[in-house]
Formats: C-alpha cells, sequence, structure tokens
C-alpha cells in the first residue's frame, strides 16, 4: 500500500514535470519579453521555411497525386503562414505589449501545434502517392522541415516541443500503416532524433532562461551602480556628480526656449564645530536631517542634492519666488537640531542663488554666481539668503582683476608692513606690535587688505603673500627691543597642515630672531575649516615657543565648544564688543564673561578697537591690561616704530628722574 502510494506520487509527480515543460513562464516577465524579441526575428524565417519546402513537394507531387490533395490543402496552409508572417512582420518594430506577452506566447504556441498537424496531415495524405524518389522527398521535408522549425521555436519551449511530439506522434502512426521495414525504421531513426532533439531544447531553453535572469541581474547592478554613482549614501539625496547633469540639462532645455531657472548653494553656517564637539555620528545626524527639511522646503519645485561636506544645491524651477524659498530654507534650518544621544544642535544657513539667463547660460558659469553669492551672504548677511545681481558682477569683475593683478605681481616689491602697538596699560608699555598688511598695485594703486586678503585666500595666492611678509616682520622685529614681540596674522591655508607649520618655524629661526617672541594670530573662521587639524598644526607651533593668539574672539560660532582644545595664549577680543561698551551693559556684560573665561583658562587678553580714553579706563576697571587700538596709536610703517618706541622709553625715564 506504502509502495503503491509513493509509486504513485511519483507517476504524479513526473506528468507534473512533463506538463511544465509545455507551459508559459507567465511569472517571469522578463523572460517572457526575451523571449517575444527572440521570436520576432525567427518565426518569420520558420515561415519562409515552410513555404519553401512545402512548395517543393508540391511541385515533386504536381501530377502525381490529385490536385485536391497536392495544392488545395497546402494553399490554405500557405495563406495561413502568409497572414502570420505578415503580422509578425508589422510588429517587429513596435514596442511590445507587456499587458497581452503571454497571450501572444499562447496564440503562438496553439498555431504552431495547429500547423504542425496541418503539414503532417498533408504530408501523410501525399504519402500514399508517387515512387520512392517522390517518398524519400517527402521522408527528406518531413525530418528537416520539424529540425529547422523547431529551431526557430527553440526559444519558446513550450512550442518547440509539441512540435516535436506532433511531428513524431503523427510520423510514427503513419509509418506503422506501412508493411515496410525501410520505413519503420526511418520511423525508430525519427523517434531516436526527436528524443535528442527535445533533450537539446530543453538543455538550449535552461541557458537561454539563465543567460536572461543573468542579463536582468547585471542591468539591475547596472542601474544600481548607475544609482549609487549618482546618489549621496549619506542622506540619500542625488550627489555633485547627479547635480551638475541635472544643471547642464536645465541650462541645455532653457537654451533651447524652456522656462528660467535658478541655481542655490545652500552652506551650513556651525556645523563643523558641532561635528568636532559631538562626534561625526551626530554630524551625520544633522546632515540628513539638515536634508529632509531641505527636501520639505524645496518640494516639487526643484531638486535638492548634496554636493560636498556640509554644502547643498538645488536646480529650482522658475526664478519668480527665489528669496521667498531661501528664506523659508533659512527659517526651516535654523530650528534646533535633536543629537543621537541627547541635546540639541543650533547652526544656520547662508544661500547663494544665481539665475538663468540673467545671470548666465552655462552650468559652470551660474555655479560661479551662486558661489560668488553665497559667499557676499557669509560675509554680509550670514544667515540669510542673497540673489547675485549685476551690483555682484561689477564686484566679481572687480576681484577677477585684483586677483590677476595678485597673481602677475612682484610681492617683494608691492607688499609691505605697517605695525599697530600693544599696549600693557598697567605698565605703560608696548608688549608687541601686530604686523598689518599693505598691498600698492602698479595699475590699480592702493588695495585694502578687507579686500585683497579674502580674494587672495579663495585664488590659493595667500601662502605666497604669508611668505613675503612673514620675512619683511621678522626682519623689522630684530630692530625692536627684546622685551617686544611681533604679532603676526596667519590665515587658514598657513595652518593646512602640519608641512605649512614646520615651514613658518623654519622661516623664523633662519631669521635670527627668537622664537619666544613671535605670537601668531589665527581667526576663529580660519580653525572652524577644521577644528582637528588646526589642533595639530597648532600644538606643533606651540611645542616650538612659538605663543598663539585667538583673533577677533566671539564673531565665530560656537567658540567655547573647542577654544578650550587649542593650544592658545592669547585671546583677542573682537572690537564689535567694545564699540558700545561705555553705553551699553551687555556689552559689559559680555566682555567681562570673556574675561572670566580667560582667567579660568590661563590666557592672556587682548582687547581691540580701543578709541577713547573712556573707553580705556572702564576696561582697565574691569581687569584688562593689554590693549590695542586708535586711541594708543595708528599702525605706523616701520621707521615710526622705532622712534615711537624710543620715545616711549624717554616717557619711562622721565618719572624716574622727577622721583630722583
Amino acid at each position: 500500500m506504502i509502495g503503491g502510494t509513493g509509486w504513485g506520487g511519483r507517476a504524479v509527480r513526473r506528468m507534473q514535470t512533463i506538463a511544465d515543460l509545455f507551459r508559459i513562464e507567465t511569472a517571469n516577465p522578463n523572460l517572457m519579453r526575451a523571449q517575444m524579441r527572440a521570436l520576432h526575428n525567427q518565426v518569420p524565417l520558420l515561415y519562409v521555411i515552410l513555404a519553401i519546402n512545402s512548395t517543393a513537394v508540391a511541385v515533386t507531387y504536381l501530377g502525381v497525386a490529385p490536385d485536391r490533395i497536392t495544392l488545395y490543402p497546402l494553399g490554405g496552409l500557405l495563406a495561413l503562414c502568409g497572414l502570420r508572417l505578415g503580422l509578425w512582420l508589422a510588429r517587429r518594430g513596435h514596442p511590445i505589449d507587456e499587458t497581452r506577452i503571454a497571450a501572444k506566447l499562447r496564440l503562438t504556441v496553439g498555431l504552431a501545434g495547429a500547423l504542425a498537424v496541418g503539414f503532417m496531415a498533408w504530408a501523410s495524405a501525399l504519402s500514399g502517392y508517387g515512387d520512392a524518389d517522390a517518398r524519400a522527398h517527402l521522408l527528406f521535408y518531413v525530418g528537416t522541415t520539424t529540425i529547422a522549425c523547431v529551431f526557430c521555436l527553440a526559444h519558446l519551449r513550450a512550442a518547440a516541443l509539441l512540435v516535436t511530439a506532433i511531428v513524431t506522434v503523427l510520423f510514427c502512426l503513419q509509418v506503422s500503416r506501412h508493411d515496410n521495414q525501410v520505413m519503420r525504421a526511418i520511423g525508430l531513426n525519427l523517434v531516436i532524433v526527436s528524443a535528442a532533439l527535445t533533450f537539446v531544447i530543453v538543455a538550449y531553453y535552461r541557458d537561454f532562461t539563465r543567460l536572461i535572469g543573468q542579463q536582468v541581474e547585471l542591468e539591475r547592478l547596472s542601474r544600481e551602480n548607475l544609482r549609487l554613482a549618482n546618489l549621496d549614501t549619506l542622506t540619500e539625496l542625488p550627489n555633485r556628480r547627479s547635480f551638475f547633469a541635472t544643471l547642464d540639462q536645465a541650462a541645455d532645455e532653457a537654451a533651447g526656449g524652456a522656462e528660467p531657472f535658478g541655481v542655490g548653494l545652500v552652506d551650513l553656517d556651525g556645523f563643523k564645530p558641532v561635528n568636532d564637539a559631538h562626534g561625526h555620528g551626530a554630524g551625520d545626524a544633522v546632515l540628513q536631517e539638515a536634508a529632509r527639511r531641505l527636501q520639505d522646503v524645496v518640494g516639487e519645485a526643484g531638486v535638492v542634492a548634496r554636493i560636498g561636506g556640509d554644502e547643498f544645491g538645488l536646480v529650482l524651477r522658475g526664478t519668480g519666488g527665489l528669496m521667498t524659498m531661501g528664506e523659508a530654507i533659512c527659517g526651516a534650518l535654523a530650528a534646533p537640531f535633536r543629537l543621537p544621544h541627547g541635546g540639541t544642535a543650533q547652526i544656520g544657513a547662508s544661500i547663494g542663488f544665481a539665475t538663468c539667463p540673467e545671470a548666465g547660460h552655462k552650468a559652470a558659469q551660474l555655479v560661479e554666481r551662486a558661489d560668488y553669492a553665497l559667499y557676499y551672504a557669509k560675509a554680509h548677511s550670514r544667515g540669510g539668503a542673497v540673489l547675485f545681481t549685476e551690483e555682484h558682477e561689477r564686484l566679481l569683475r572687480t576681484q577677477s582683476v585684483i586677483e590677476q593683478a595678485l597673481r602677475h605681481a612682484d610681492l617683494a616689491r608691492e607688499m609691505s608692513l605697517v605695525f599697530q602697538p600693544i599696549v600693557d596699560v598697567r605698565r605703560g608699555g608696548t608688549v608687541a606690535f601686530e604686523a598689518l598688511a599693505r598691498w600698492t598695485s602698479p595699475e590699480l594703486g592702493p588695495i585694502s587688505p578687507a579686500v585683497f586678503v579674502p580674494i587672495a585666500e579663495r585664488s590659493g595666492l595667500i601662502t605666497r603673500i604669508t611668505a613675503v611678509l612673514l620675512g619683511q616682520a621678522l626682519a623689522a622685529a630684530r630692530a625692536w627691543p627684546d622685551r617686544v614681540a611681533l604679532s603676526f596674522n596667519l590665515s587658514m591655508a598657513d595652518i593646512a597642515s602640519p608641512q605649512a607649520a614646520a615651514g613658518i618655524v623654519a622661516a623664523i629661526r633662519a631669521s635670527g630672531l627668537a622664537l619666544g617672541r613671535v605670537i601668531l594670530e589665527v581667526t576663529e573662521t580660519a580653525l572652524i575649516q577644521d577644528v582637528a587639524q588646526a589642533q595639530t598644526v597648532l600644538e606643533t607651533l606651540k611645542a616650538s615657543g612659538i605663543a598663539i593668539a585667538l583673533d577677533d574672539f566671539g564673531t565665530g560660532y560656537s567658540s567655547l565648544s573647542y577654544v578650550h582644545r587649542l593650544p592658545l595664549d592669547k585671546l583677542k577680543i573682537d572690537r564689535s564688543f567694545v564699540s558700545e561698551v561705555t553705553t551699553d551693559p551687555a556689552s559689559r556684560d559680555i566682555i567681562t564673561s570673556i574675561a572670566a573665561l580667560a582667567r579660568n583658562l590661563r590666557l592672556d587678553c587682548v582687547v581691540e578697537g580701543i578709541e577713547t580714553g573712556e573707553q580705556a579706563r572702564l576696561l582697565e576697571g574691569l581687569g584688562f591690561v593689554l590693549m590695542q587700538g586708535y586711541h594708543f596709536h595708528r599702525p605706523m610703517g616701520f621707521c615710526d616704530t622705532l622712534r615711537y618706541l624710543d620715545a616711549e622709553a624717554v616717557r619711562a625715564i622721565r618719572p624716574v628722574q622727577a622721583v630722583a
């Protein structure tokens, strides 16, 4: 009983397996599409082979068998073949109708079976006529035509196997009626050939199916690689490459008459201190949330991309509401960001916009204009949006002229220094001079450092200028008394690497000036570009004996989050806190807090921008000792520093003589 049940189950499974060979695999749409493409090329050939081979047999039997057997059935079969051939050829250049693929494949299988029955019935009817040569031609026709048709249908396994089965069965039934050993041998031979043909069809179809699967997987991987190549994996926004591709496409469409568009560059203000203070995990979370907020604000109005670091790019349809959108983006990004491990972070955003065609037609030009608008926003309206205008175009052209003049300048001849004293108000003496750069171009005349220094930093020329001016400053400092130090400003490029720091130390040593008489000033803006790198470089400088001062303290972002990590000796309080110190209690409170911070960190504090005696007396009463500003002296040339120091020495001697 158990054995019978097992045998019956195996029989059912075998029958199921055989039945599966004749089914259309509707669950695999990729395979069905590939089958349709292959059949579009091969089925027309099948009909041509049928027509040629069958016509040749008809010619052989013309006059031998009656026309009602030779011509009329063939005429009907060939008419059907011609109709189907025309339909296949007509559909060759048309896209495949995805909704009807399965139905068309089933129709092809059915027609293949019907034509196999029709042509075999016609051949069987002719087999009773003619001599040995005619019958040999008929047998040759059945064998060769079957093989040719089966291979034309090889991509549709069900049709190929059905044709093979029908031809083999009908041919064997036909030869079994003849008491002829040769015919029976031919029938047996056909059965063997059909079995081999079936094996080849099944194997070929299996390989074809596997190949289609591999192609589909390869296409999927290709699409995935293309997606990843154009995707920022952290924020899942389009990346820099995708941004410029979108921008190029928009520019091409605008050149062809499409609507104008806007380009925006968004830079997060204060992101780097958050990243440095809370770790990269927190920084990544802030970037992801910033991306989400940007997408929420922009919506369907354009494309948002992350183009690097904490900078995002926008390609926006239309140009009418750019500033309104900019305000919405700045507001969205100014809201607190919740950090993964608790707490919040507060950052902001500055945005630069440029429009096509007003600001340019090419992608590179539009990005350059938007970048300038962003630079202008960060310098003049940080936390806001700026649209590139004709005024910015004028400024950009002016800066381009200045940049070219800088590139071709004889720096040693055109660059010079003036020096402003830093005074100890309790002792009444100068403790240092701050070196301030000046440039007089032969073509452009005097250029303010507030103009040419940012241009030099943006163009990469600042390190050359630093080298020239540091040499001049060190030469001047050698002429001052040993008690007077040199305070020299560094840019962010000057603290970009340990190699740069080593070059500065080497230059000081080569000058013969004691390293302890040099104070190097760096700004918060320079430090927040890369706090970790700046810390490494400043530690290298301080280890050599050079003092480090943080300039413009209080104007940057999140100063307290990293100032304690840096190897500082001095804080220089920005002049913006001093201008109203005598009239604004809030300004006094801020300065008092900074003084307390400096004492706790054991740092000297220099107050910049002192312009009146009242300010000096008030700040001295608050405990400040080191001051700098027009109240004490304006910046002066090198020779004037020597006269200034001589006069200061004379003033110091007179009180001593009076006491004596």
